[in-house]
């Protein structure tokens, strides 16, 4: 909660006017507990499950002609009510375990120092601490990924996500409980070492849930924004990941590439793709020389 209920007594106590943005936050902030502003994550959360993920699904269960050049495995289509079977599955480990982890962790959140009060942090700010919070993250799921691919971590726990050889959005936070709860390190990691303003704690659950979808999404979108981001994984990268499943050592990266790359546990997937581009290669340049 705020120290100050007004914009003047504000504006006093940071030595300058406040920005319209500062004016926005203290009117919505100023009467409010931080742990209140900490739940809306529960809300964010609840929203991006459910809506983000409509788009493609809409377009695939209604335009798939249009959509299908862009499918990563066209042959597998899911009917409405396996999708829907998917979505009340996420919802209820939202219910059971992702709300009520919201509701407890509040107090490492005031540890490591994540604020609610003003000056807001600037967008320059707010941009480098999130791409901390992505470098790290992409890091430790890595290797916590890896883990989950050893024998006993894939058959006790992973091998629920991995249901979905083909996945679609819904599927992203398809999981185990534990698997939740595992997986949550990474991403409380970078907070923890950077710490910073609660706005910018929202924005990394959000973006970071999104990307999950994104890349659970089945579809290679060419157009996508997300083709300008270096060394993106994107839906084509994670898709292969799920296409050979099992205990496969392949693609475990979260976000970028690189940690795959460097590890060699790309090497199917690059291997994969370049037998793809051959056989694209060969569908267009063959024909060409058929006898007449």
């Amino acid at each position: 909660m705020l120290p100050y209920k007004t914009v003047a007594e504000a504006a006093t106590a940071l030595g300058r006017p406040l920005t319209t943005l500062e004016a926005i936050w203290l009117n919505y902030s100023a009467d409010k507990s931080d742990y209140f502003l900490y739940c809306h994550n529960i809300l964010f959360l609840f929203l991006i499950f459910s809506v983000a993920p409509l788009p493609l699904i809409f377009l695939e269960l209604k335009l798939s002609d249009s959509v299908q050049p862009f499918k990563i495995q066209p042959k597998v289509k899911l009917s409405s009510s396996e999708i829907f079977r998917c979505y009340k599955s996420v919802m209820k480990m939202f219910f059971l375990v992702v709300g009520p982890l919201q509701l407890v962790s509040y107090p490492s959140i005031k540890m490591i120092g994540i604020r609610t009060s003003l000056p807001l942090p600037s967008g320059w700010e707010i941009a480098m601490q999130l791409l901390v919070y992505f470098l790290i993250e992409d890091y430790t799921n890595y290797w916590i990924h890896r883990f989950l691919h050893c024998k006993w971590g894939y058959e006790k726990i992973h091998r629920v996500h991995h249901e979905y050889m083909a996945p679609i959005g819904f599927a992203a936070p398809y999981a185990h409980w534990a698997e939740i709860l595992i997986l949550g390190i990474p991403s409380f990691l970078g907070p923890a070492i950077v710490p910073g303003h609660m706005i910018t704690f929202w924005l990394w659950i959000a973006l970071r849930q999104i990307e999950a979808i994104d890349t659970h999404s089945g579809y290679d979108i060419p157009w996508s924004p997300t083709k300008y981001i270096p060394f993106y994984g994107g839906a084509d990268h994670h898709d292969y990941h799920h296409y050979v499943g099992g205990l496969s050592h392949s693609n475990f990266a979260s976000v970028f590439t690189y940690c795959d790359y460097i590890y060699g546990t790309d090497k199917g997937y690059r291997y994969h793709k370049k037998l793809l581009g051959k056989s694209r290669w060969l569908k267009a340049v063959v024909p060409m020389y058929r006898p007449r």
